[in-house]
């Protein structure tokens, strides 16, 4: 007999258990008598030994160890110990699967997307883009060089968030052919910018946010010196407001500047700890974040990260505007 999962949907969550496929009629007439469908779901149960399992349900010993036998020929149960009691070997049975099933020759049907309880159609629809039709990440995330690089000359302290953010596109996206984070030193070099692309990091520490901030509807303030740059946070042209915090950063999604047909998401903070409010933020917080997305190419909000429980380490997030 076969294995295989079966998918069951509980209220708004997903579970699935290994169910063992019956091809021959004659198993599984053994399996559905009355009184061994009792006895199979006692061992799905505990594993039990024959006269344990008659004294429960008050019948002659002989009975069970009948319906035993059938069941272990049937392959439903198999033994998993052996003890020793009162001078007799006593054998204890456990069932091989929580479930069984019969299967017609009927073809299968491809699930594209699996929708998982925590999501909803307001974050599909942001993501909508970076996923292929067969369910798989379409799209590079791209995170700044560990290396001094670029006009600030600075290492990238905000790369490990975007495997947070990984996670929890895994639960919506299948694993991608080709491996899905890049350094932005790397996409300039190997000129993949026409790629969707998420981008993890300010323009401090990832050129490709640098690159494309003249294209954010909220961009970060960066004025020419005789040094390069000098960086002064973040300037809403819609609240009026300059946002200097560390902890504040952006979450936008564009167009892609560089190849109209893809898309791009941008999150980015002021300092590091900003970035890790963005990244907290899509993931945990996106409904609070996503309320007024409504699918447009041009979207854009700041977002701040507290606190909240004084471990020094960002839990939450406000948006501000």
């Amino acid at each position: 007999m076969t294995k295989k999962l079966l998918l069951h949907k509980e209220g708004k969550t997903y579970k699935i258990k290994e169910i063992t496929m019956i091809d021959n009629p004659q198993k599984l007439k053994m399996i559905l008598n009355k009184l061994s469908w009792k006895i199979l779901a006692m061992l799905s149960e505990k594993e039990m030994y024959p006269l344990e399992i008659a004294k429960k349900l008050g019948i002659h010993e002989q009975k069970v160890y009948y319906h035993i036998r059938k069941l272990a020929k049937a392959e439903a149960i198999k033994v998993v110990t052996e003890e020793e009691r009162k001078g007799v070997v006593a054998k204890y049975y456990r069932i091989v699967s929580p479930a069984f099933g019969i299967e017609l020759p009927l073809g299968y049907r491809t699930i594209q997307r699996l929708s998982l309880p925590s999501l909803d159609e307001q974050i599909h629809r942001f993501f909508k883009e970076f996923i292929a039709e067969d369910g798989a990440l379409e799209a590079k995330i791209v995170v700044g060089s560990p290396t001094p690089h670029g006009p600030f000359k600075t290492s990238a302290r905000d790369g490990h968030y975007a495997s947070y953010l990984t996670f929890f596109l895994g639960q919506f996206a299948k694993m991608p052919n080709e491996f899905a984070i890049k350094l932005d030193v790397d996409i300039k070099a190997e000129k993949e910018e026409k790629n969707n692309l998420i981008l993890v990091g300010g323009p401090g520490t990832n050129l490709l946010t640098q690159e494309v901030n003249e294209h954010l509807p909220i961009r970060f303030n960066m004025q020419p010196s005789q040094r390069g740059f000098l960086f002064g946070g973040l300037v809403s042209n819609r609240t009026s407001q300059v946002y200097m915090a560390d902890t504040v950063g952006l979450i936008a999604k564009i167009v892609n500047p560089w190849d109209n047909t893809k898309r791009m998401i941008v999150l980015a903070g002021n300092k590091a700890v900003g970035t890790k409010a963005c990244v907290l933020g899509i993931t945990k917080f996106w409904k609070k974040i996503l309320k007024d997305y409504h699918g447009e190419d041009a979207f854009a909000t700041v977002i701040q990260g507290y606190d909240l429980d004084g471990d020094g380490k960002v839990d939450s997030i406000e948006v501000l505007g």
